[in-house]
């Protein structure tokens, strides 16, 4: 069995928005419920993380755990612009005292694709008061919180908005051409979050009316949009200032963003296509995150590349229910390549599969398990790997129907049922 270093961070992650529930002042929150959403269903009440945190770390702690990646709600923390909710500051607080006091790491993030709803309004995710906004933020929580944290990522998949415009622009091009099929949800696999592109693009014009009635903006940037090349800019600013301002308040603080990386394999006369990829996923934020204490990799699976861009899934190659190919191979291949260029700490803050079938997980876990220790031996500096994801949950736009969980839901009960993967996971670590 894969044996880790001593203090090694072993765990699992989640994001407050898909396992919290009722974040009513959020973005996500109210575009669920809007007649013109893209989303299959509301979160509601999530999986009620809020309210049974203890149970689900318990349930972590006892499966030989030591390491929980979770994230803090912005729109909780300052439902109205300038006015932060101290309530919900100790609501945070106490998550993290009950991770200490059962001997387990907490690793926060302070933004996980969610806003609050009064930043969107204002413009949101390409309007350069953002990064101010961003940054008083996430001082008030060093100040309020700092004591009690260590490891920080801002910003969760800071890169997702450029993805996303890159496969919005790939299916235009494919429905011009006639090659989409019309079933198609416009992911195919090539985004590492739960989305319906297709509905998305069809719902723009009703979308437009009632998104000035519900937000004042007839365009909405969220975090998770069609990112322009300066609004990717601006994000990273963000991160920057918000580190920057953060570590003057609380030096102890190790602080880090997390990247979505792909395993970009060039095939036949595809090596300038997977060169060109990464560079656009990972190689331009090096300037912006060379002086991080570390950096979060995310990644699910791998893309291909031949002559004229990226090519199909191998045929019949394993599926799982996002569409992506089952390849756990591709963790390992994207710490390598990171570390030819970032010479900082990794750690891997989300890492899985969405499947039924939960015996795919487990081999999923041996498989990509291996490949940290190898790097490991090899002198690559992986300190943690968080799976993910702890629990089933809202997987955005697709709903509660991708189980990414290593404990089921009952969600009419909010019943937990641990799952086998589960113990797997944890037995690397007694």
């Amino acid at each position: 069995m894969t044996k880790f270093p001593e203090n090694f961070l072993l765990g699992a992650s989640t994001a407050a928005h898909q396992v919290e529930g009722n974040n009513t002042h959020s973005d996500y929150y109210t575009m669920e419920l809007m007649k013109s959403t893209s989303f299959v269903e509301p979160s509601a009440d999530a999986v009620d993380h809020y309210n049974r945190y203890e149970e689900d770390i318990k349930l972590l702690v006892s499966a030989g755990l030591n390491c929980y990646r979770f994230s803090i709600e912005w729109a909780r923390i300052e439902p109205v612009e300038g006015q932060f909710d101290e309530a919900e500051v100790e609501h945070y607080r106490k998550m993290l005292r009950f991770c200490k006091d059962h001997g387990v790491t907490p690793i926060v993030t302070l933004h996980h694709f969610t806003s609050p709803k009064w930043l969107i309004s204002k413009g949101g995710w390409e309007t350069e008061s953002t990064v101010e906004d961003f940054k008083r933020y996430c001082a008030y929580i060093a100040e309020k919180l700092g004591d009690e944290l260590t490891y920080i990522v801002t910003i969760n998949e800071a890169n997702m908005g450029l993805q996303l415009a890159a496969i919005a622009k790939r299916y235009m091009k494919e429905l011009l051409f006639g090659k989409k099929k019309k079933k198609s949800d416009g992911n195919d696999g090539k985004a590492q979050v739960g989305i319906n592109l297709k509905q998305m693009l069809a719902n723009q014009k009703i979308a437009a009316t009632e998104n000035v009635e519900v937000f004042g903006t007839e365009k909405l940037h969220t975090f998770v949009s069609q990112r322009t090349p300066e609004g990717d800019l601006l994000i990273m600013r963000a991160h920057t200032a918000a580190r920057d301002a953060m570590k003057a308040i609380c030096p102890h603080l190790k602080i880090g963003l997390s990247l979505s990386l792909h395993d970009m394999q060039p095939q036949r006369f595809g090596r300038r296509h997977a060169a060109k990829e990464w560079h656009a996923e990972f190689g331009h934020y090096l300037p912006y995150i060379k002086d991080d204490d570390f950096l979060g990799v995310q990644n699910y699976t791998r893309s291909r590349f031949g002559f004229f861009g990226q090519i199909d899934l191998p045929k019949g190659a394993e599926l799982t229910q996002m569409s992506y190919e089952f390849y756990p191979e591709a963790l390992a291949n994207v710490i390598r390549t990171v570390h030819r260029e970032f010479k900082g700490d990794i750690i891997v803050t989300e890492n899985g599969i969405a499947t039924t079938d939960d015996s795919r997980r487990v081999e999923f876990i041996r498989r990509a398990l291996a490949g940290v220790q190898s790097c490991i031996d090899d002198g690559i500096p992986v300190k943690g790997y968080c799976h993910w994801s702890l629990l089933d949950n809202f997987e955005w736009q697709k709903g509660f129907s991708m189980t990414f969980g290593l404990i089921a839901v009952d969600r009419k009960t909010q019943t937990r049922y641990p799952k086998e993967s589960l113990a797997y996971l944890g037995s690397f670590a007694k």
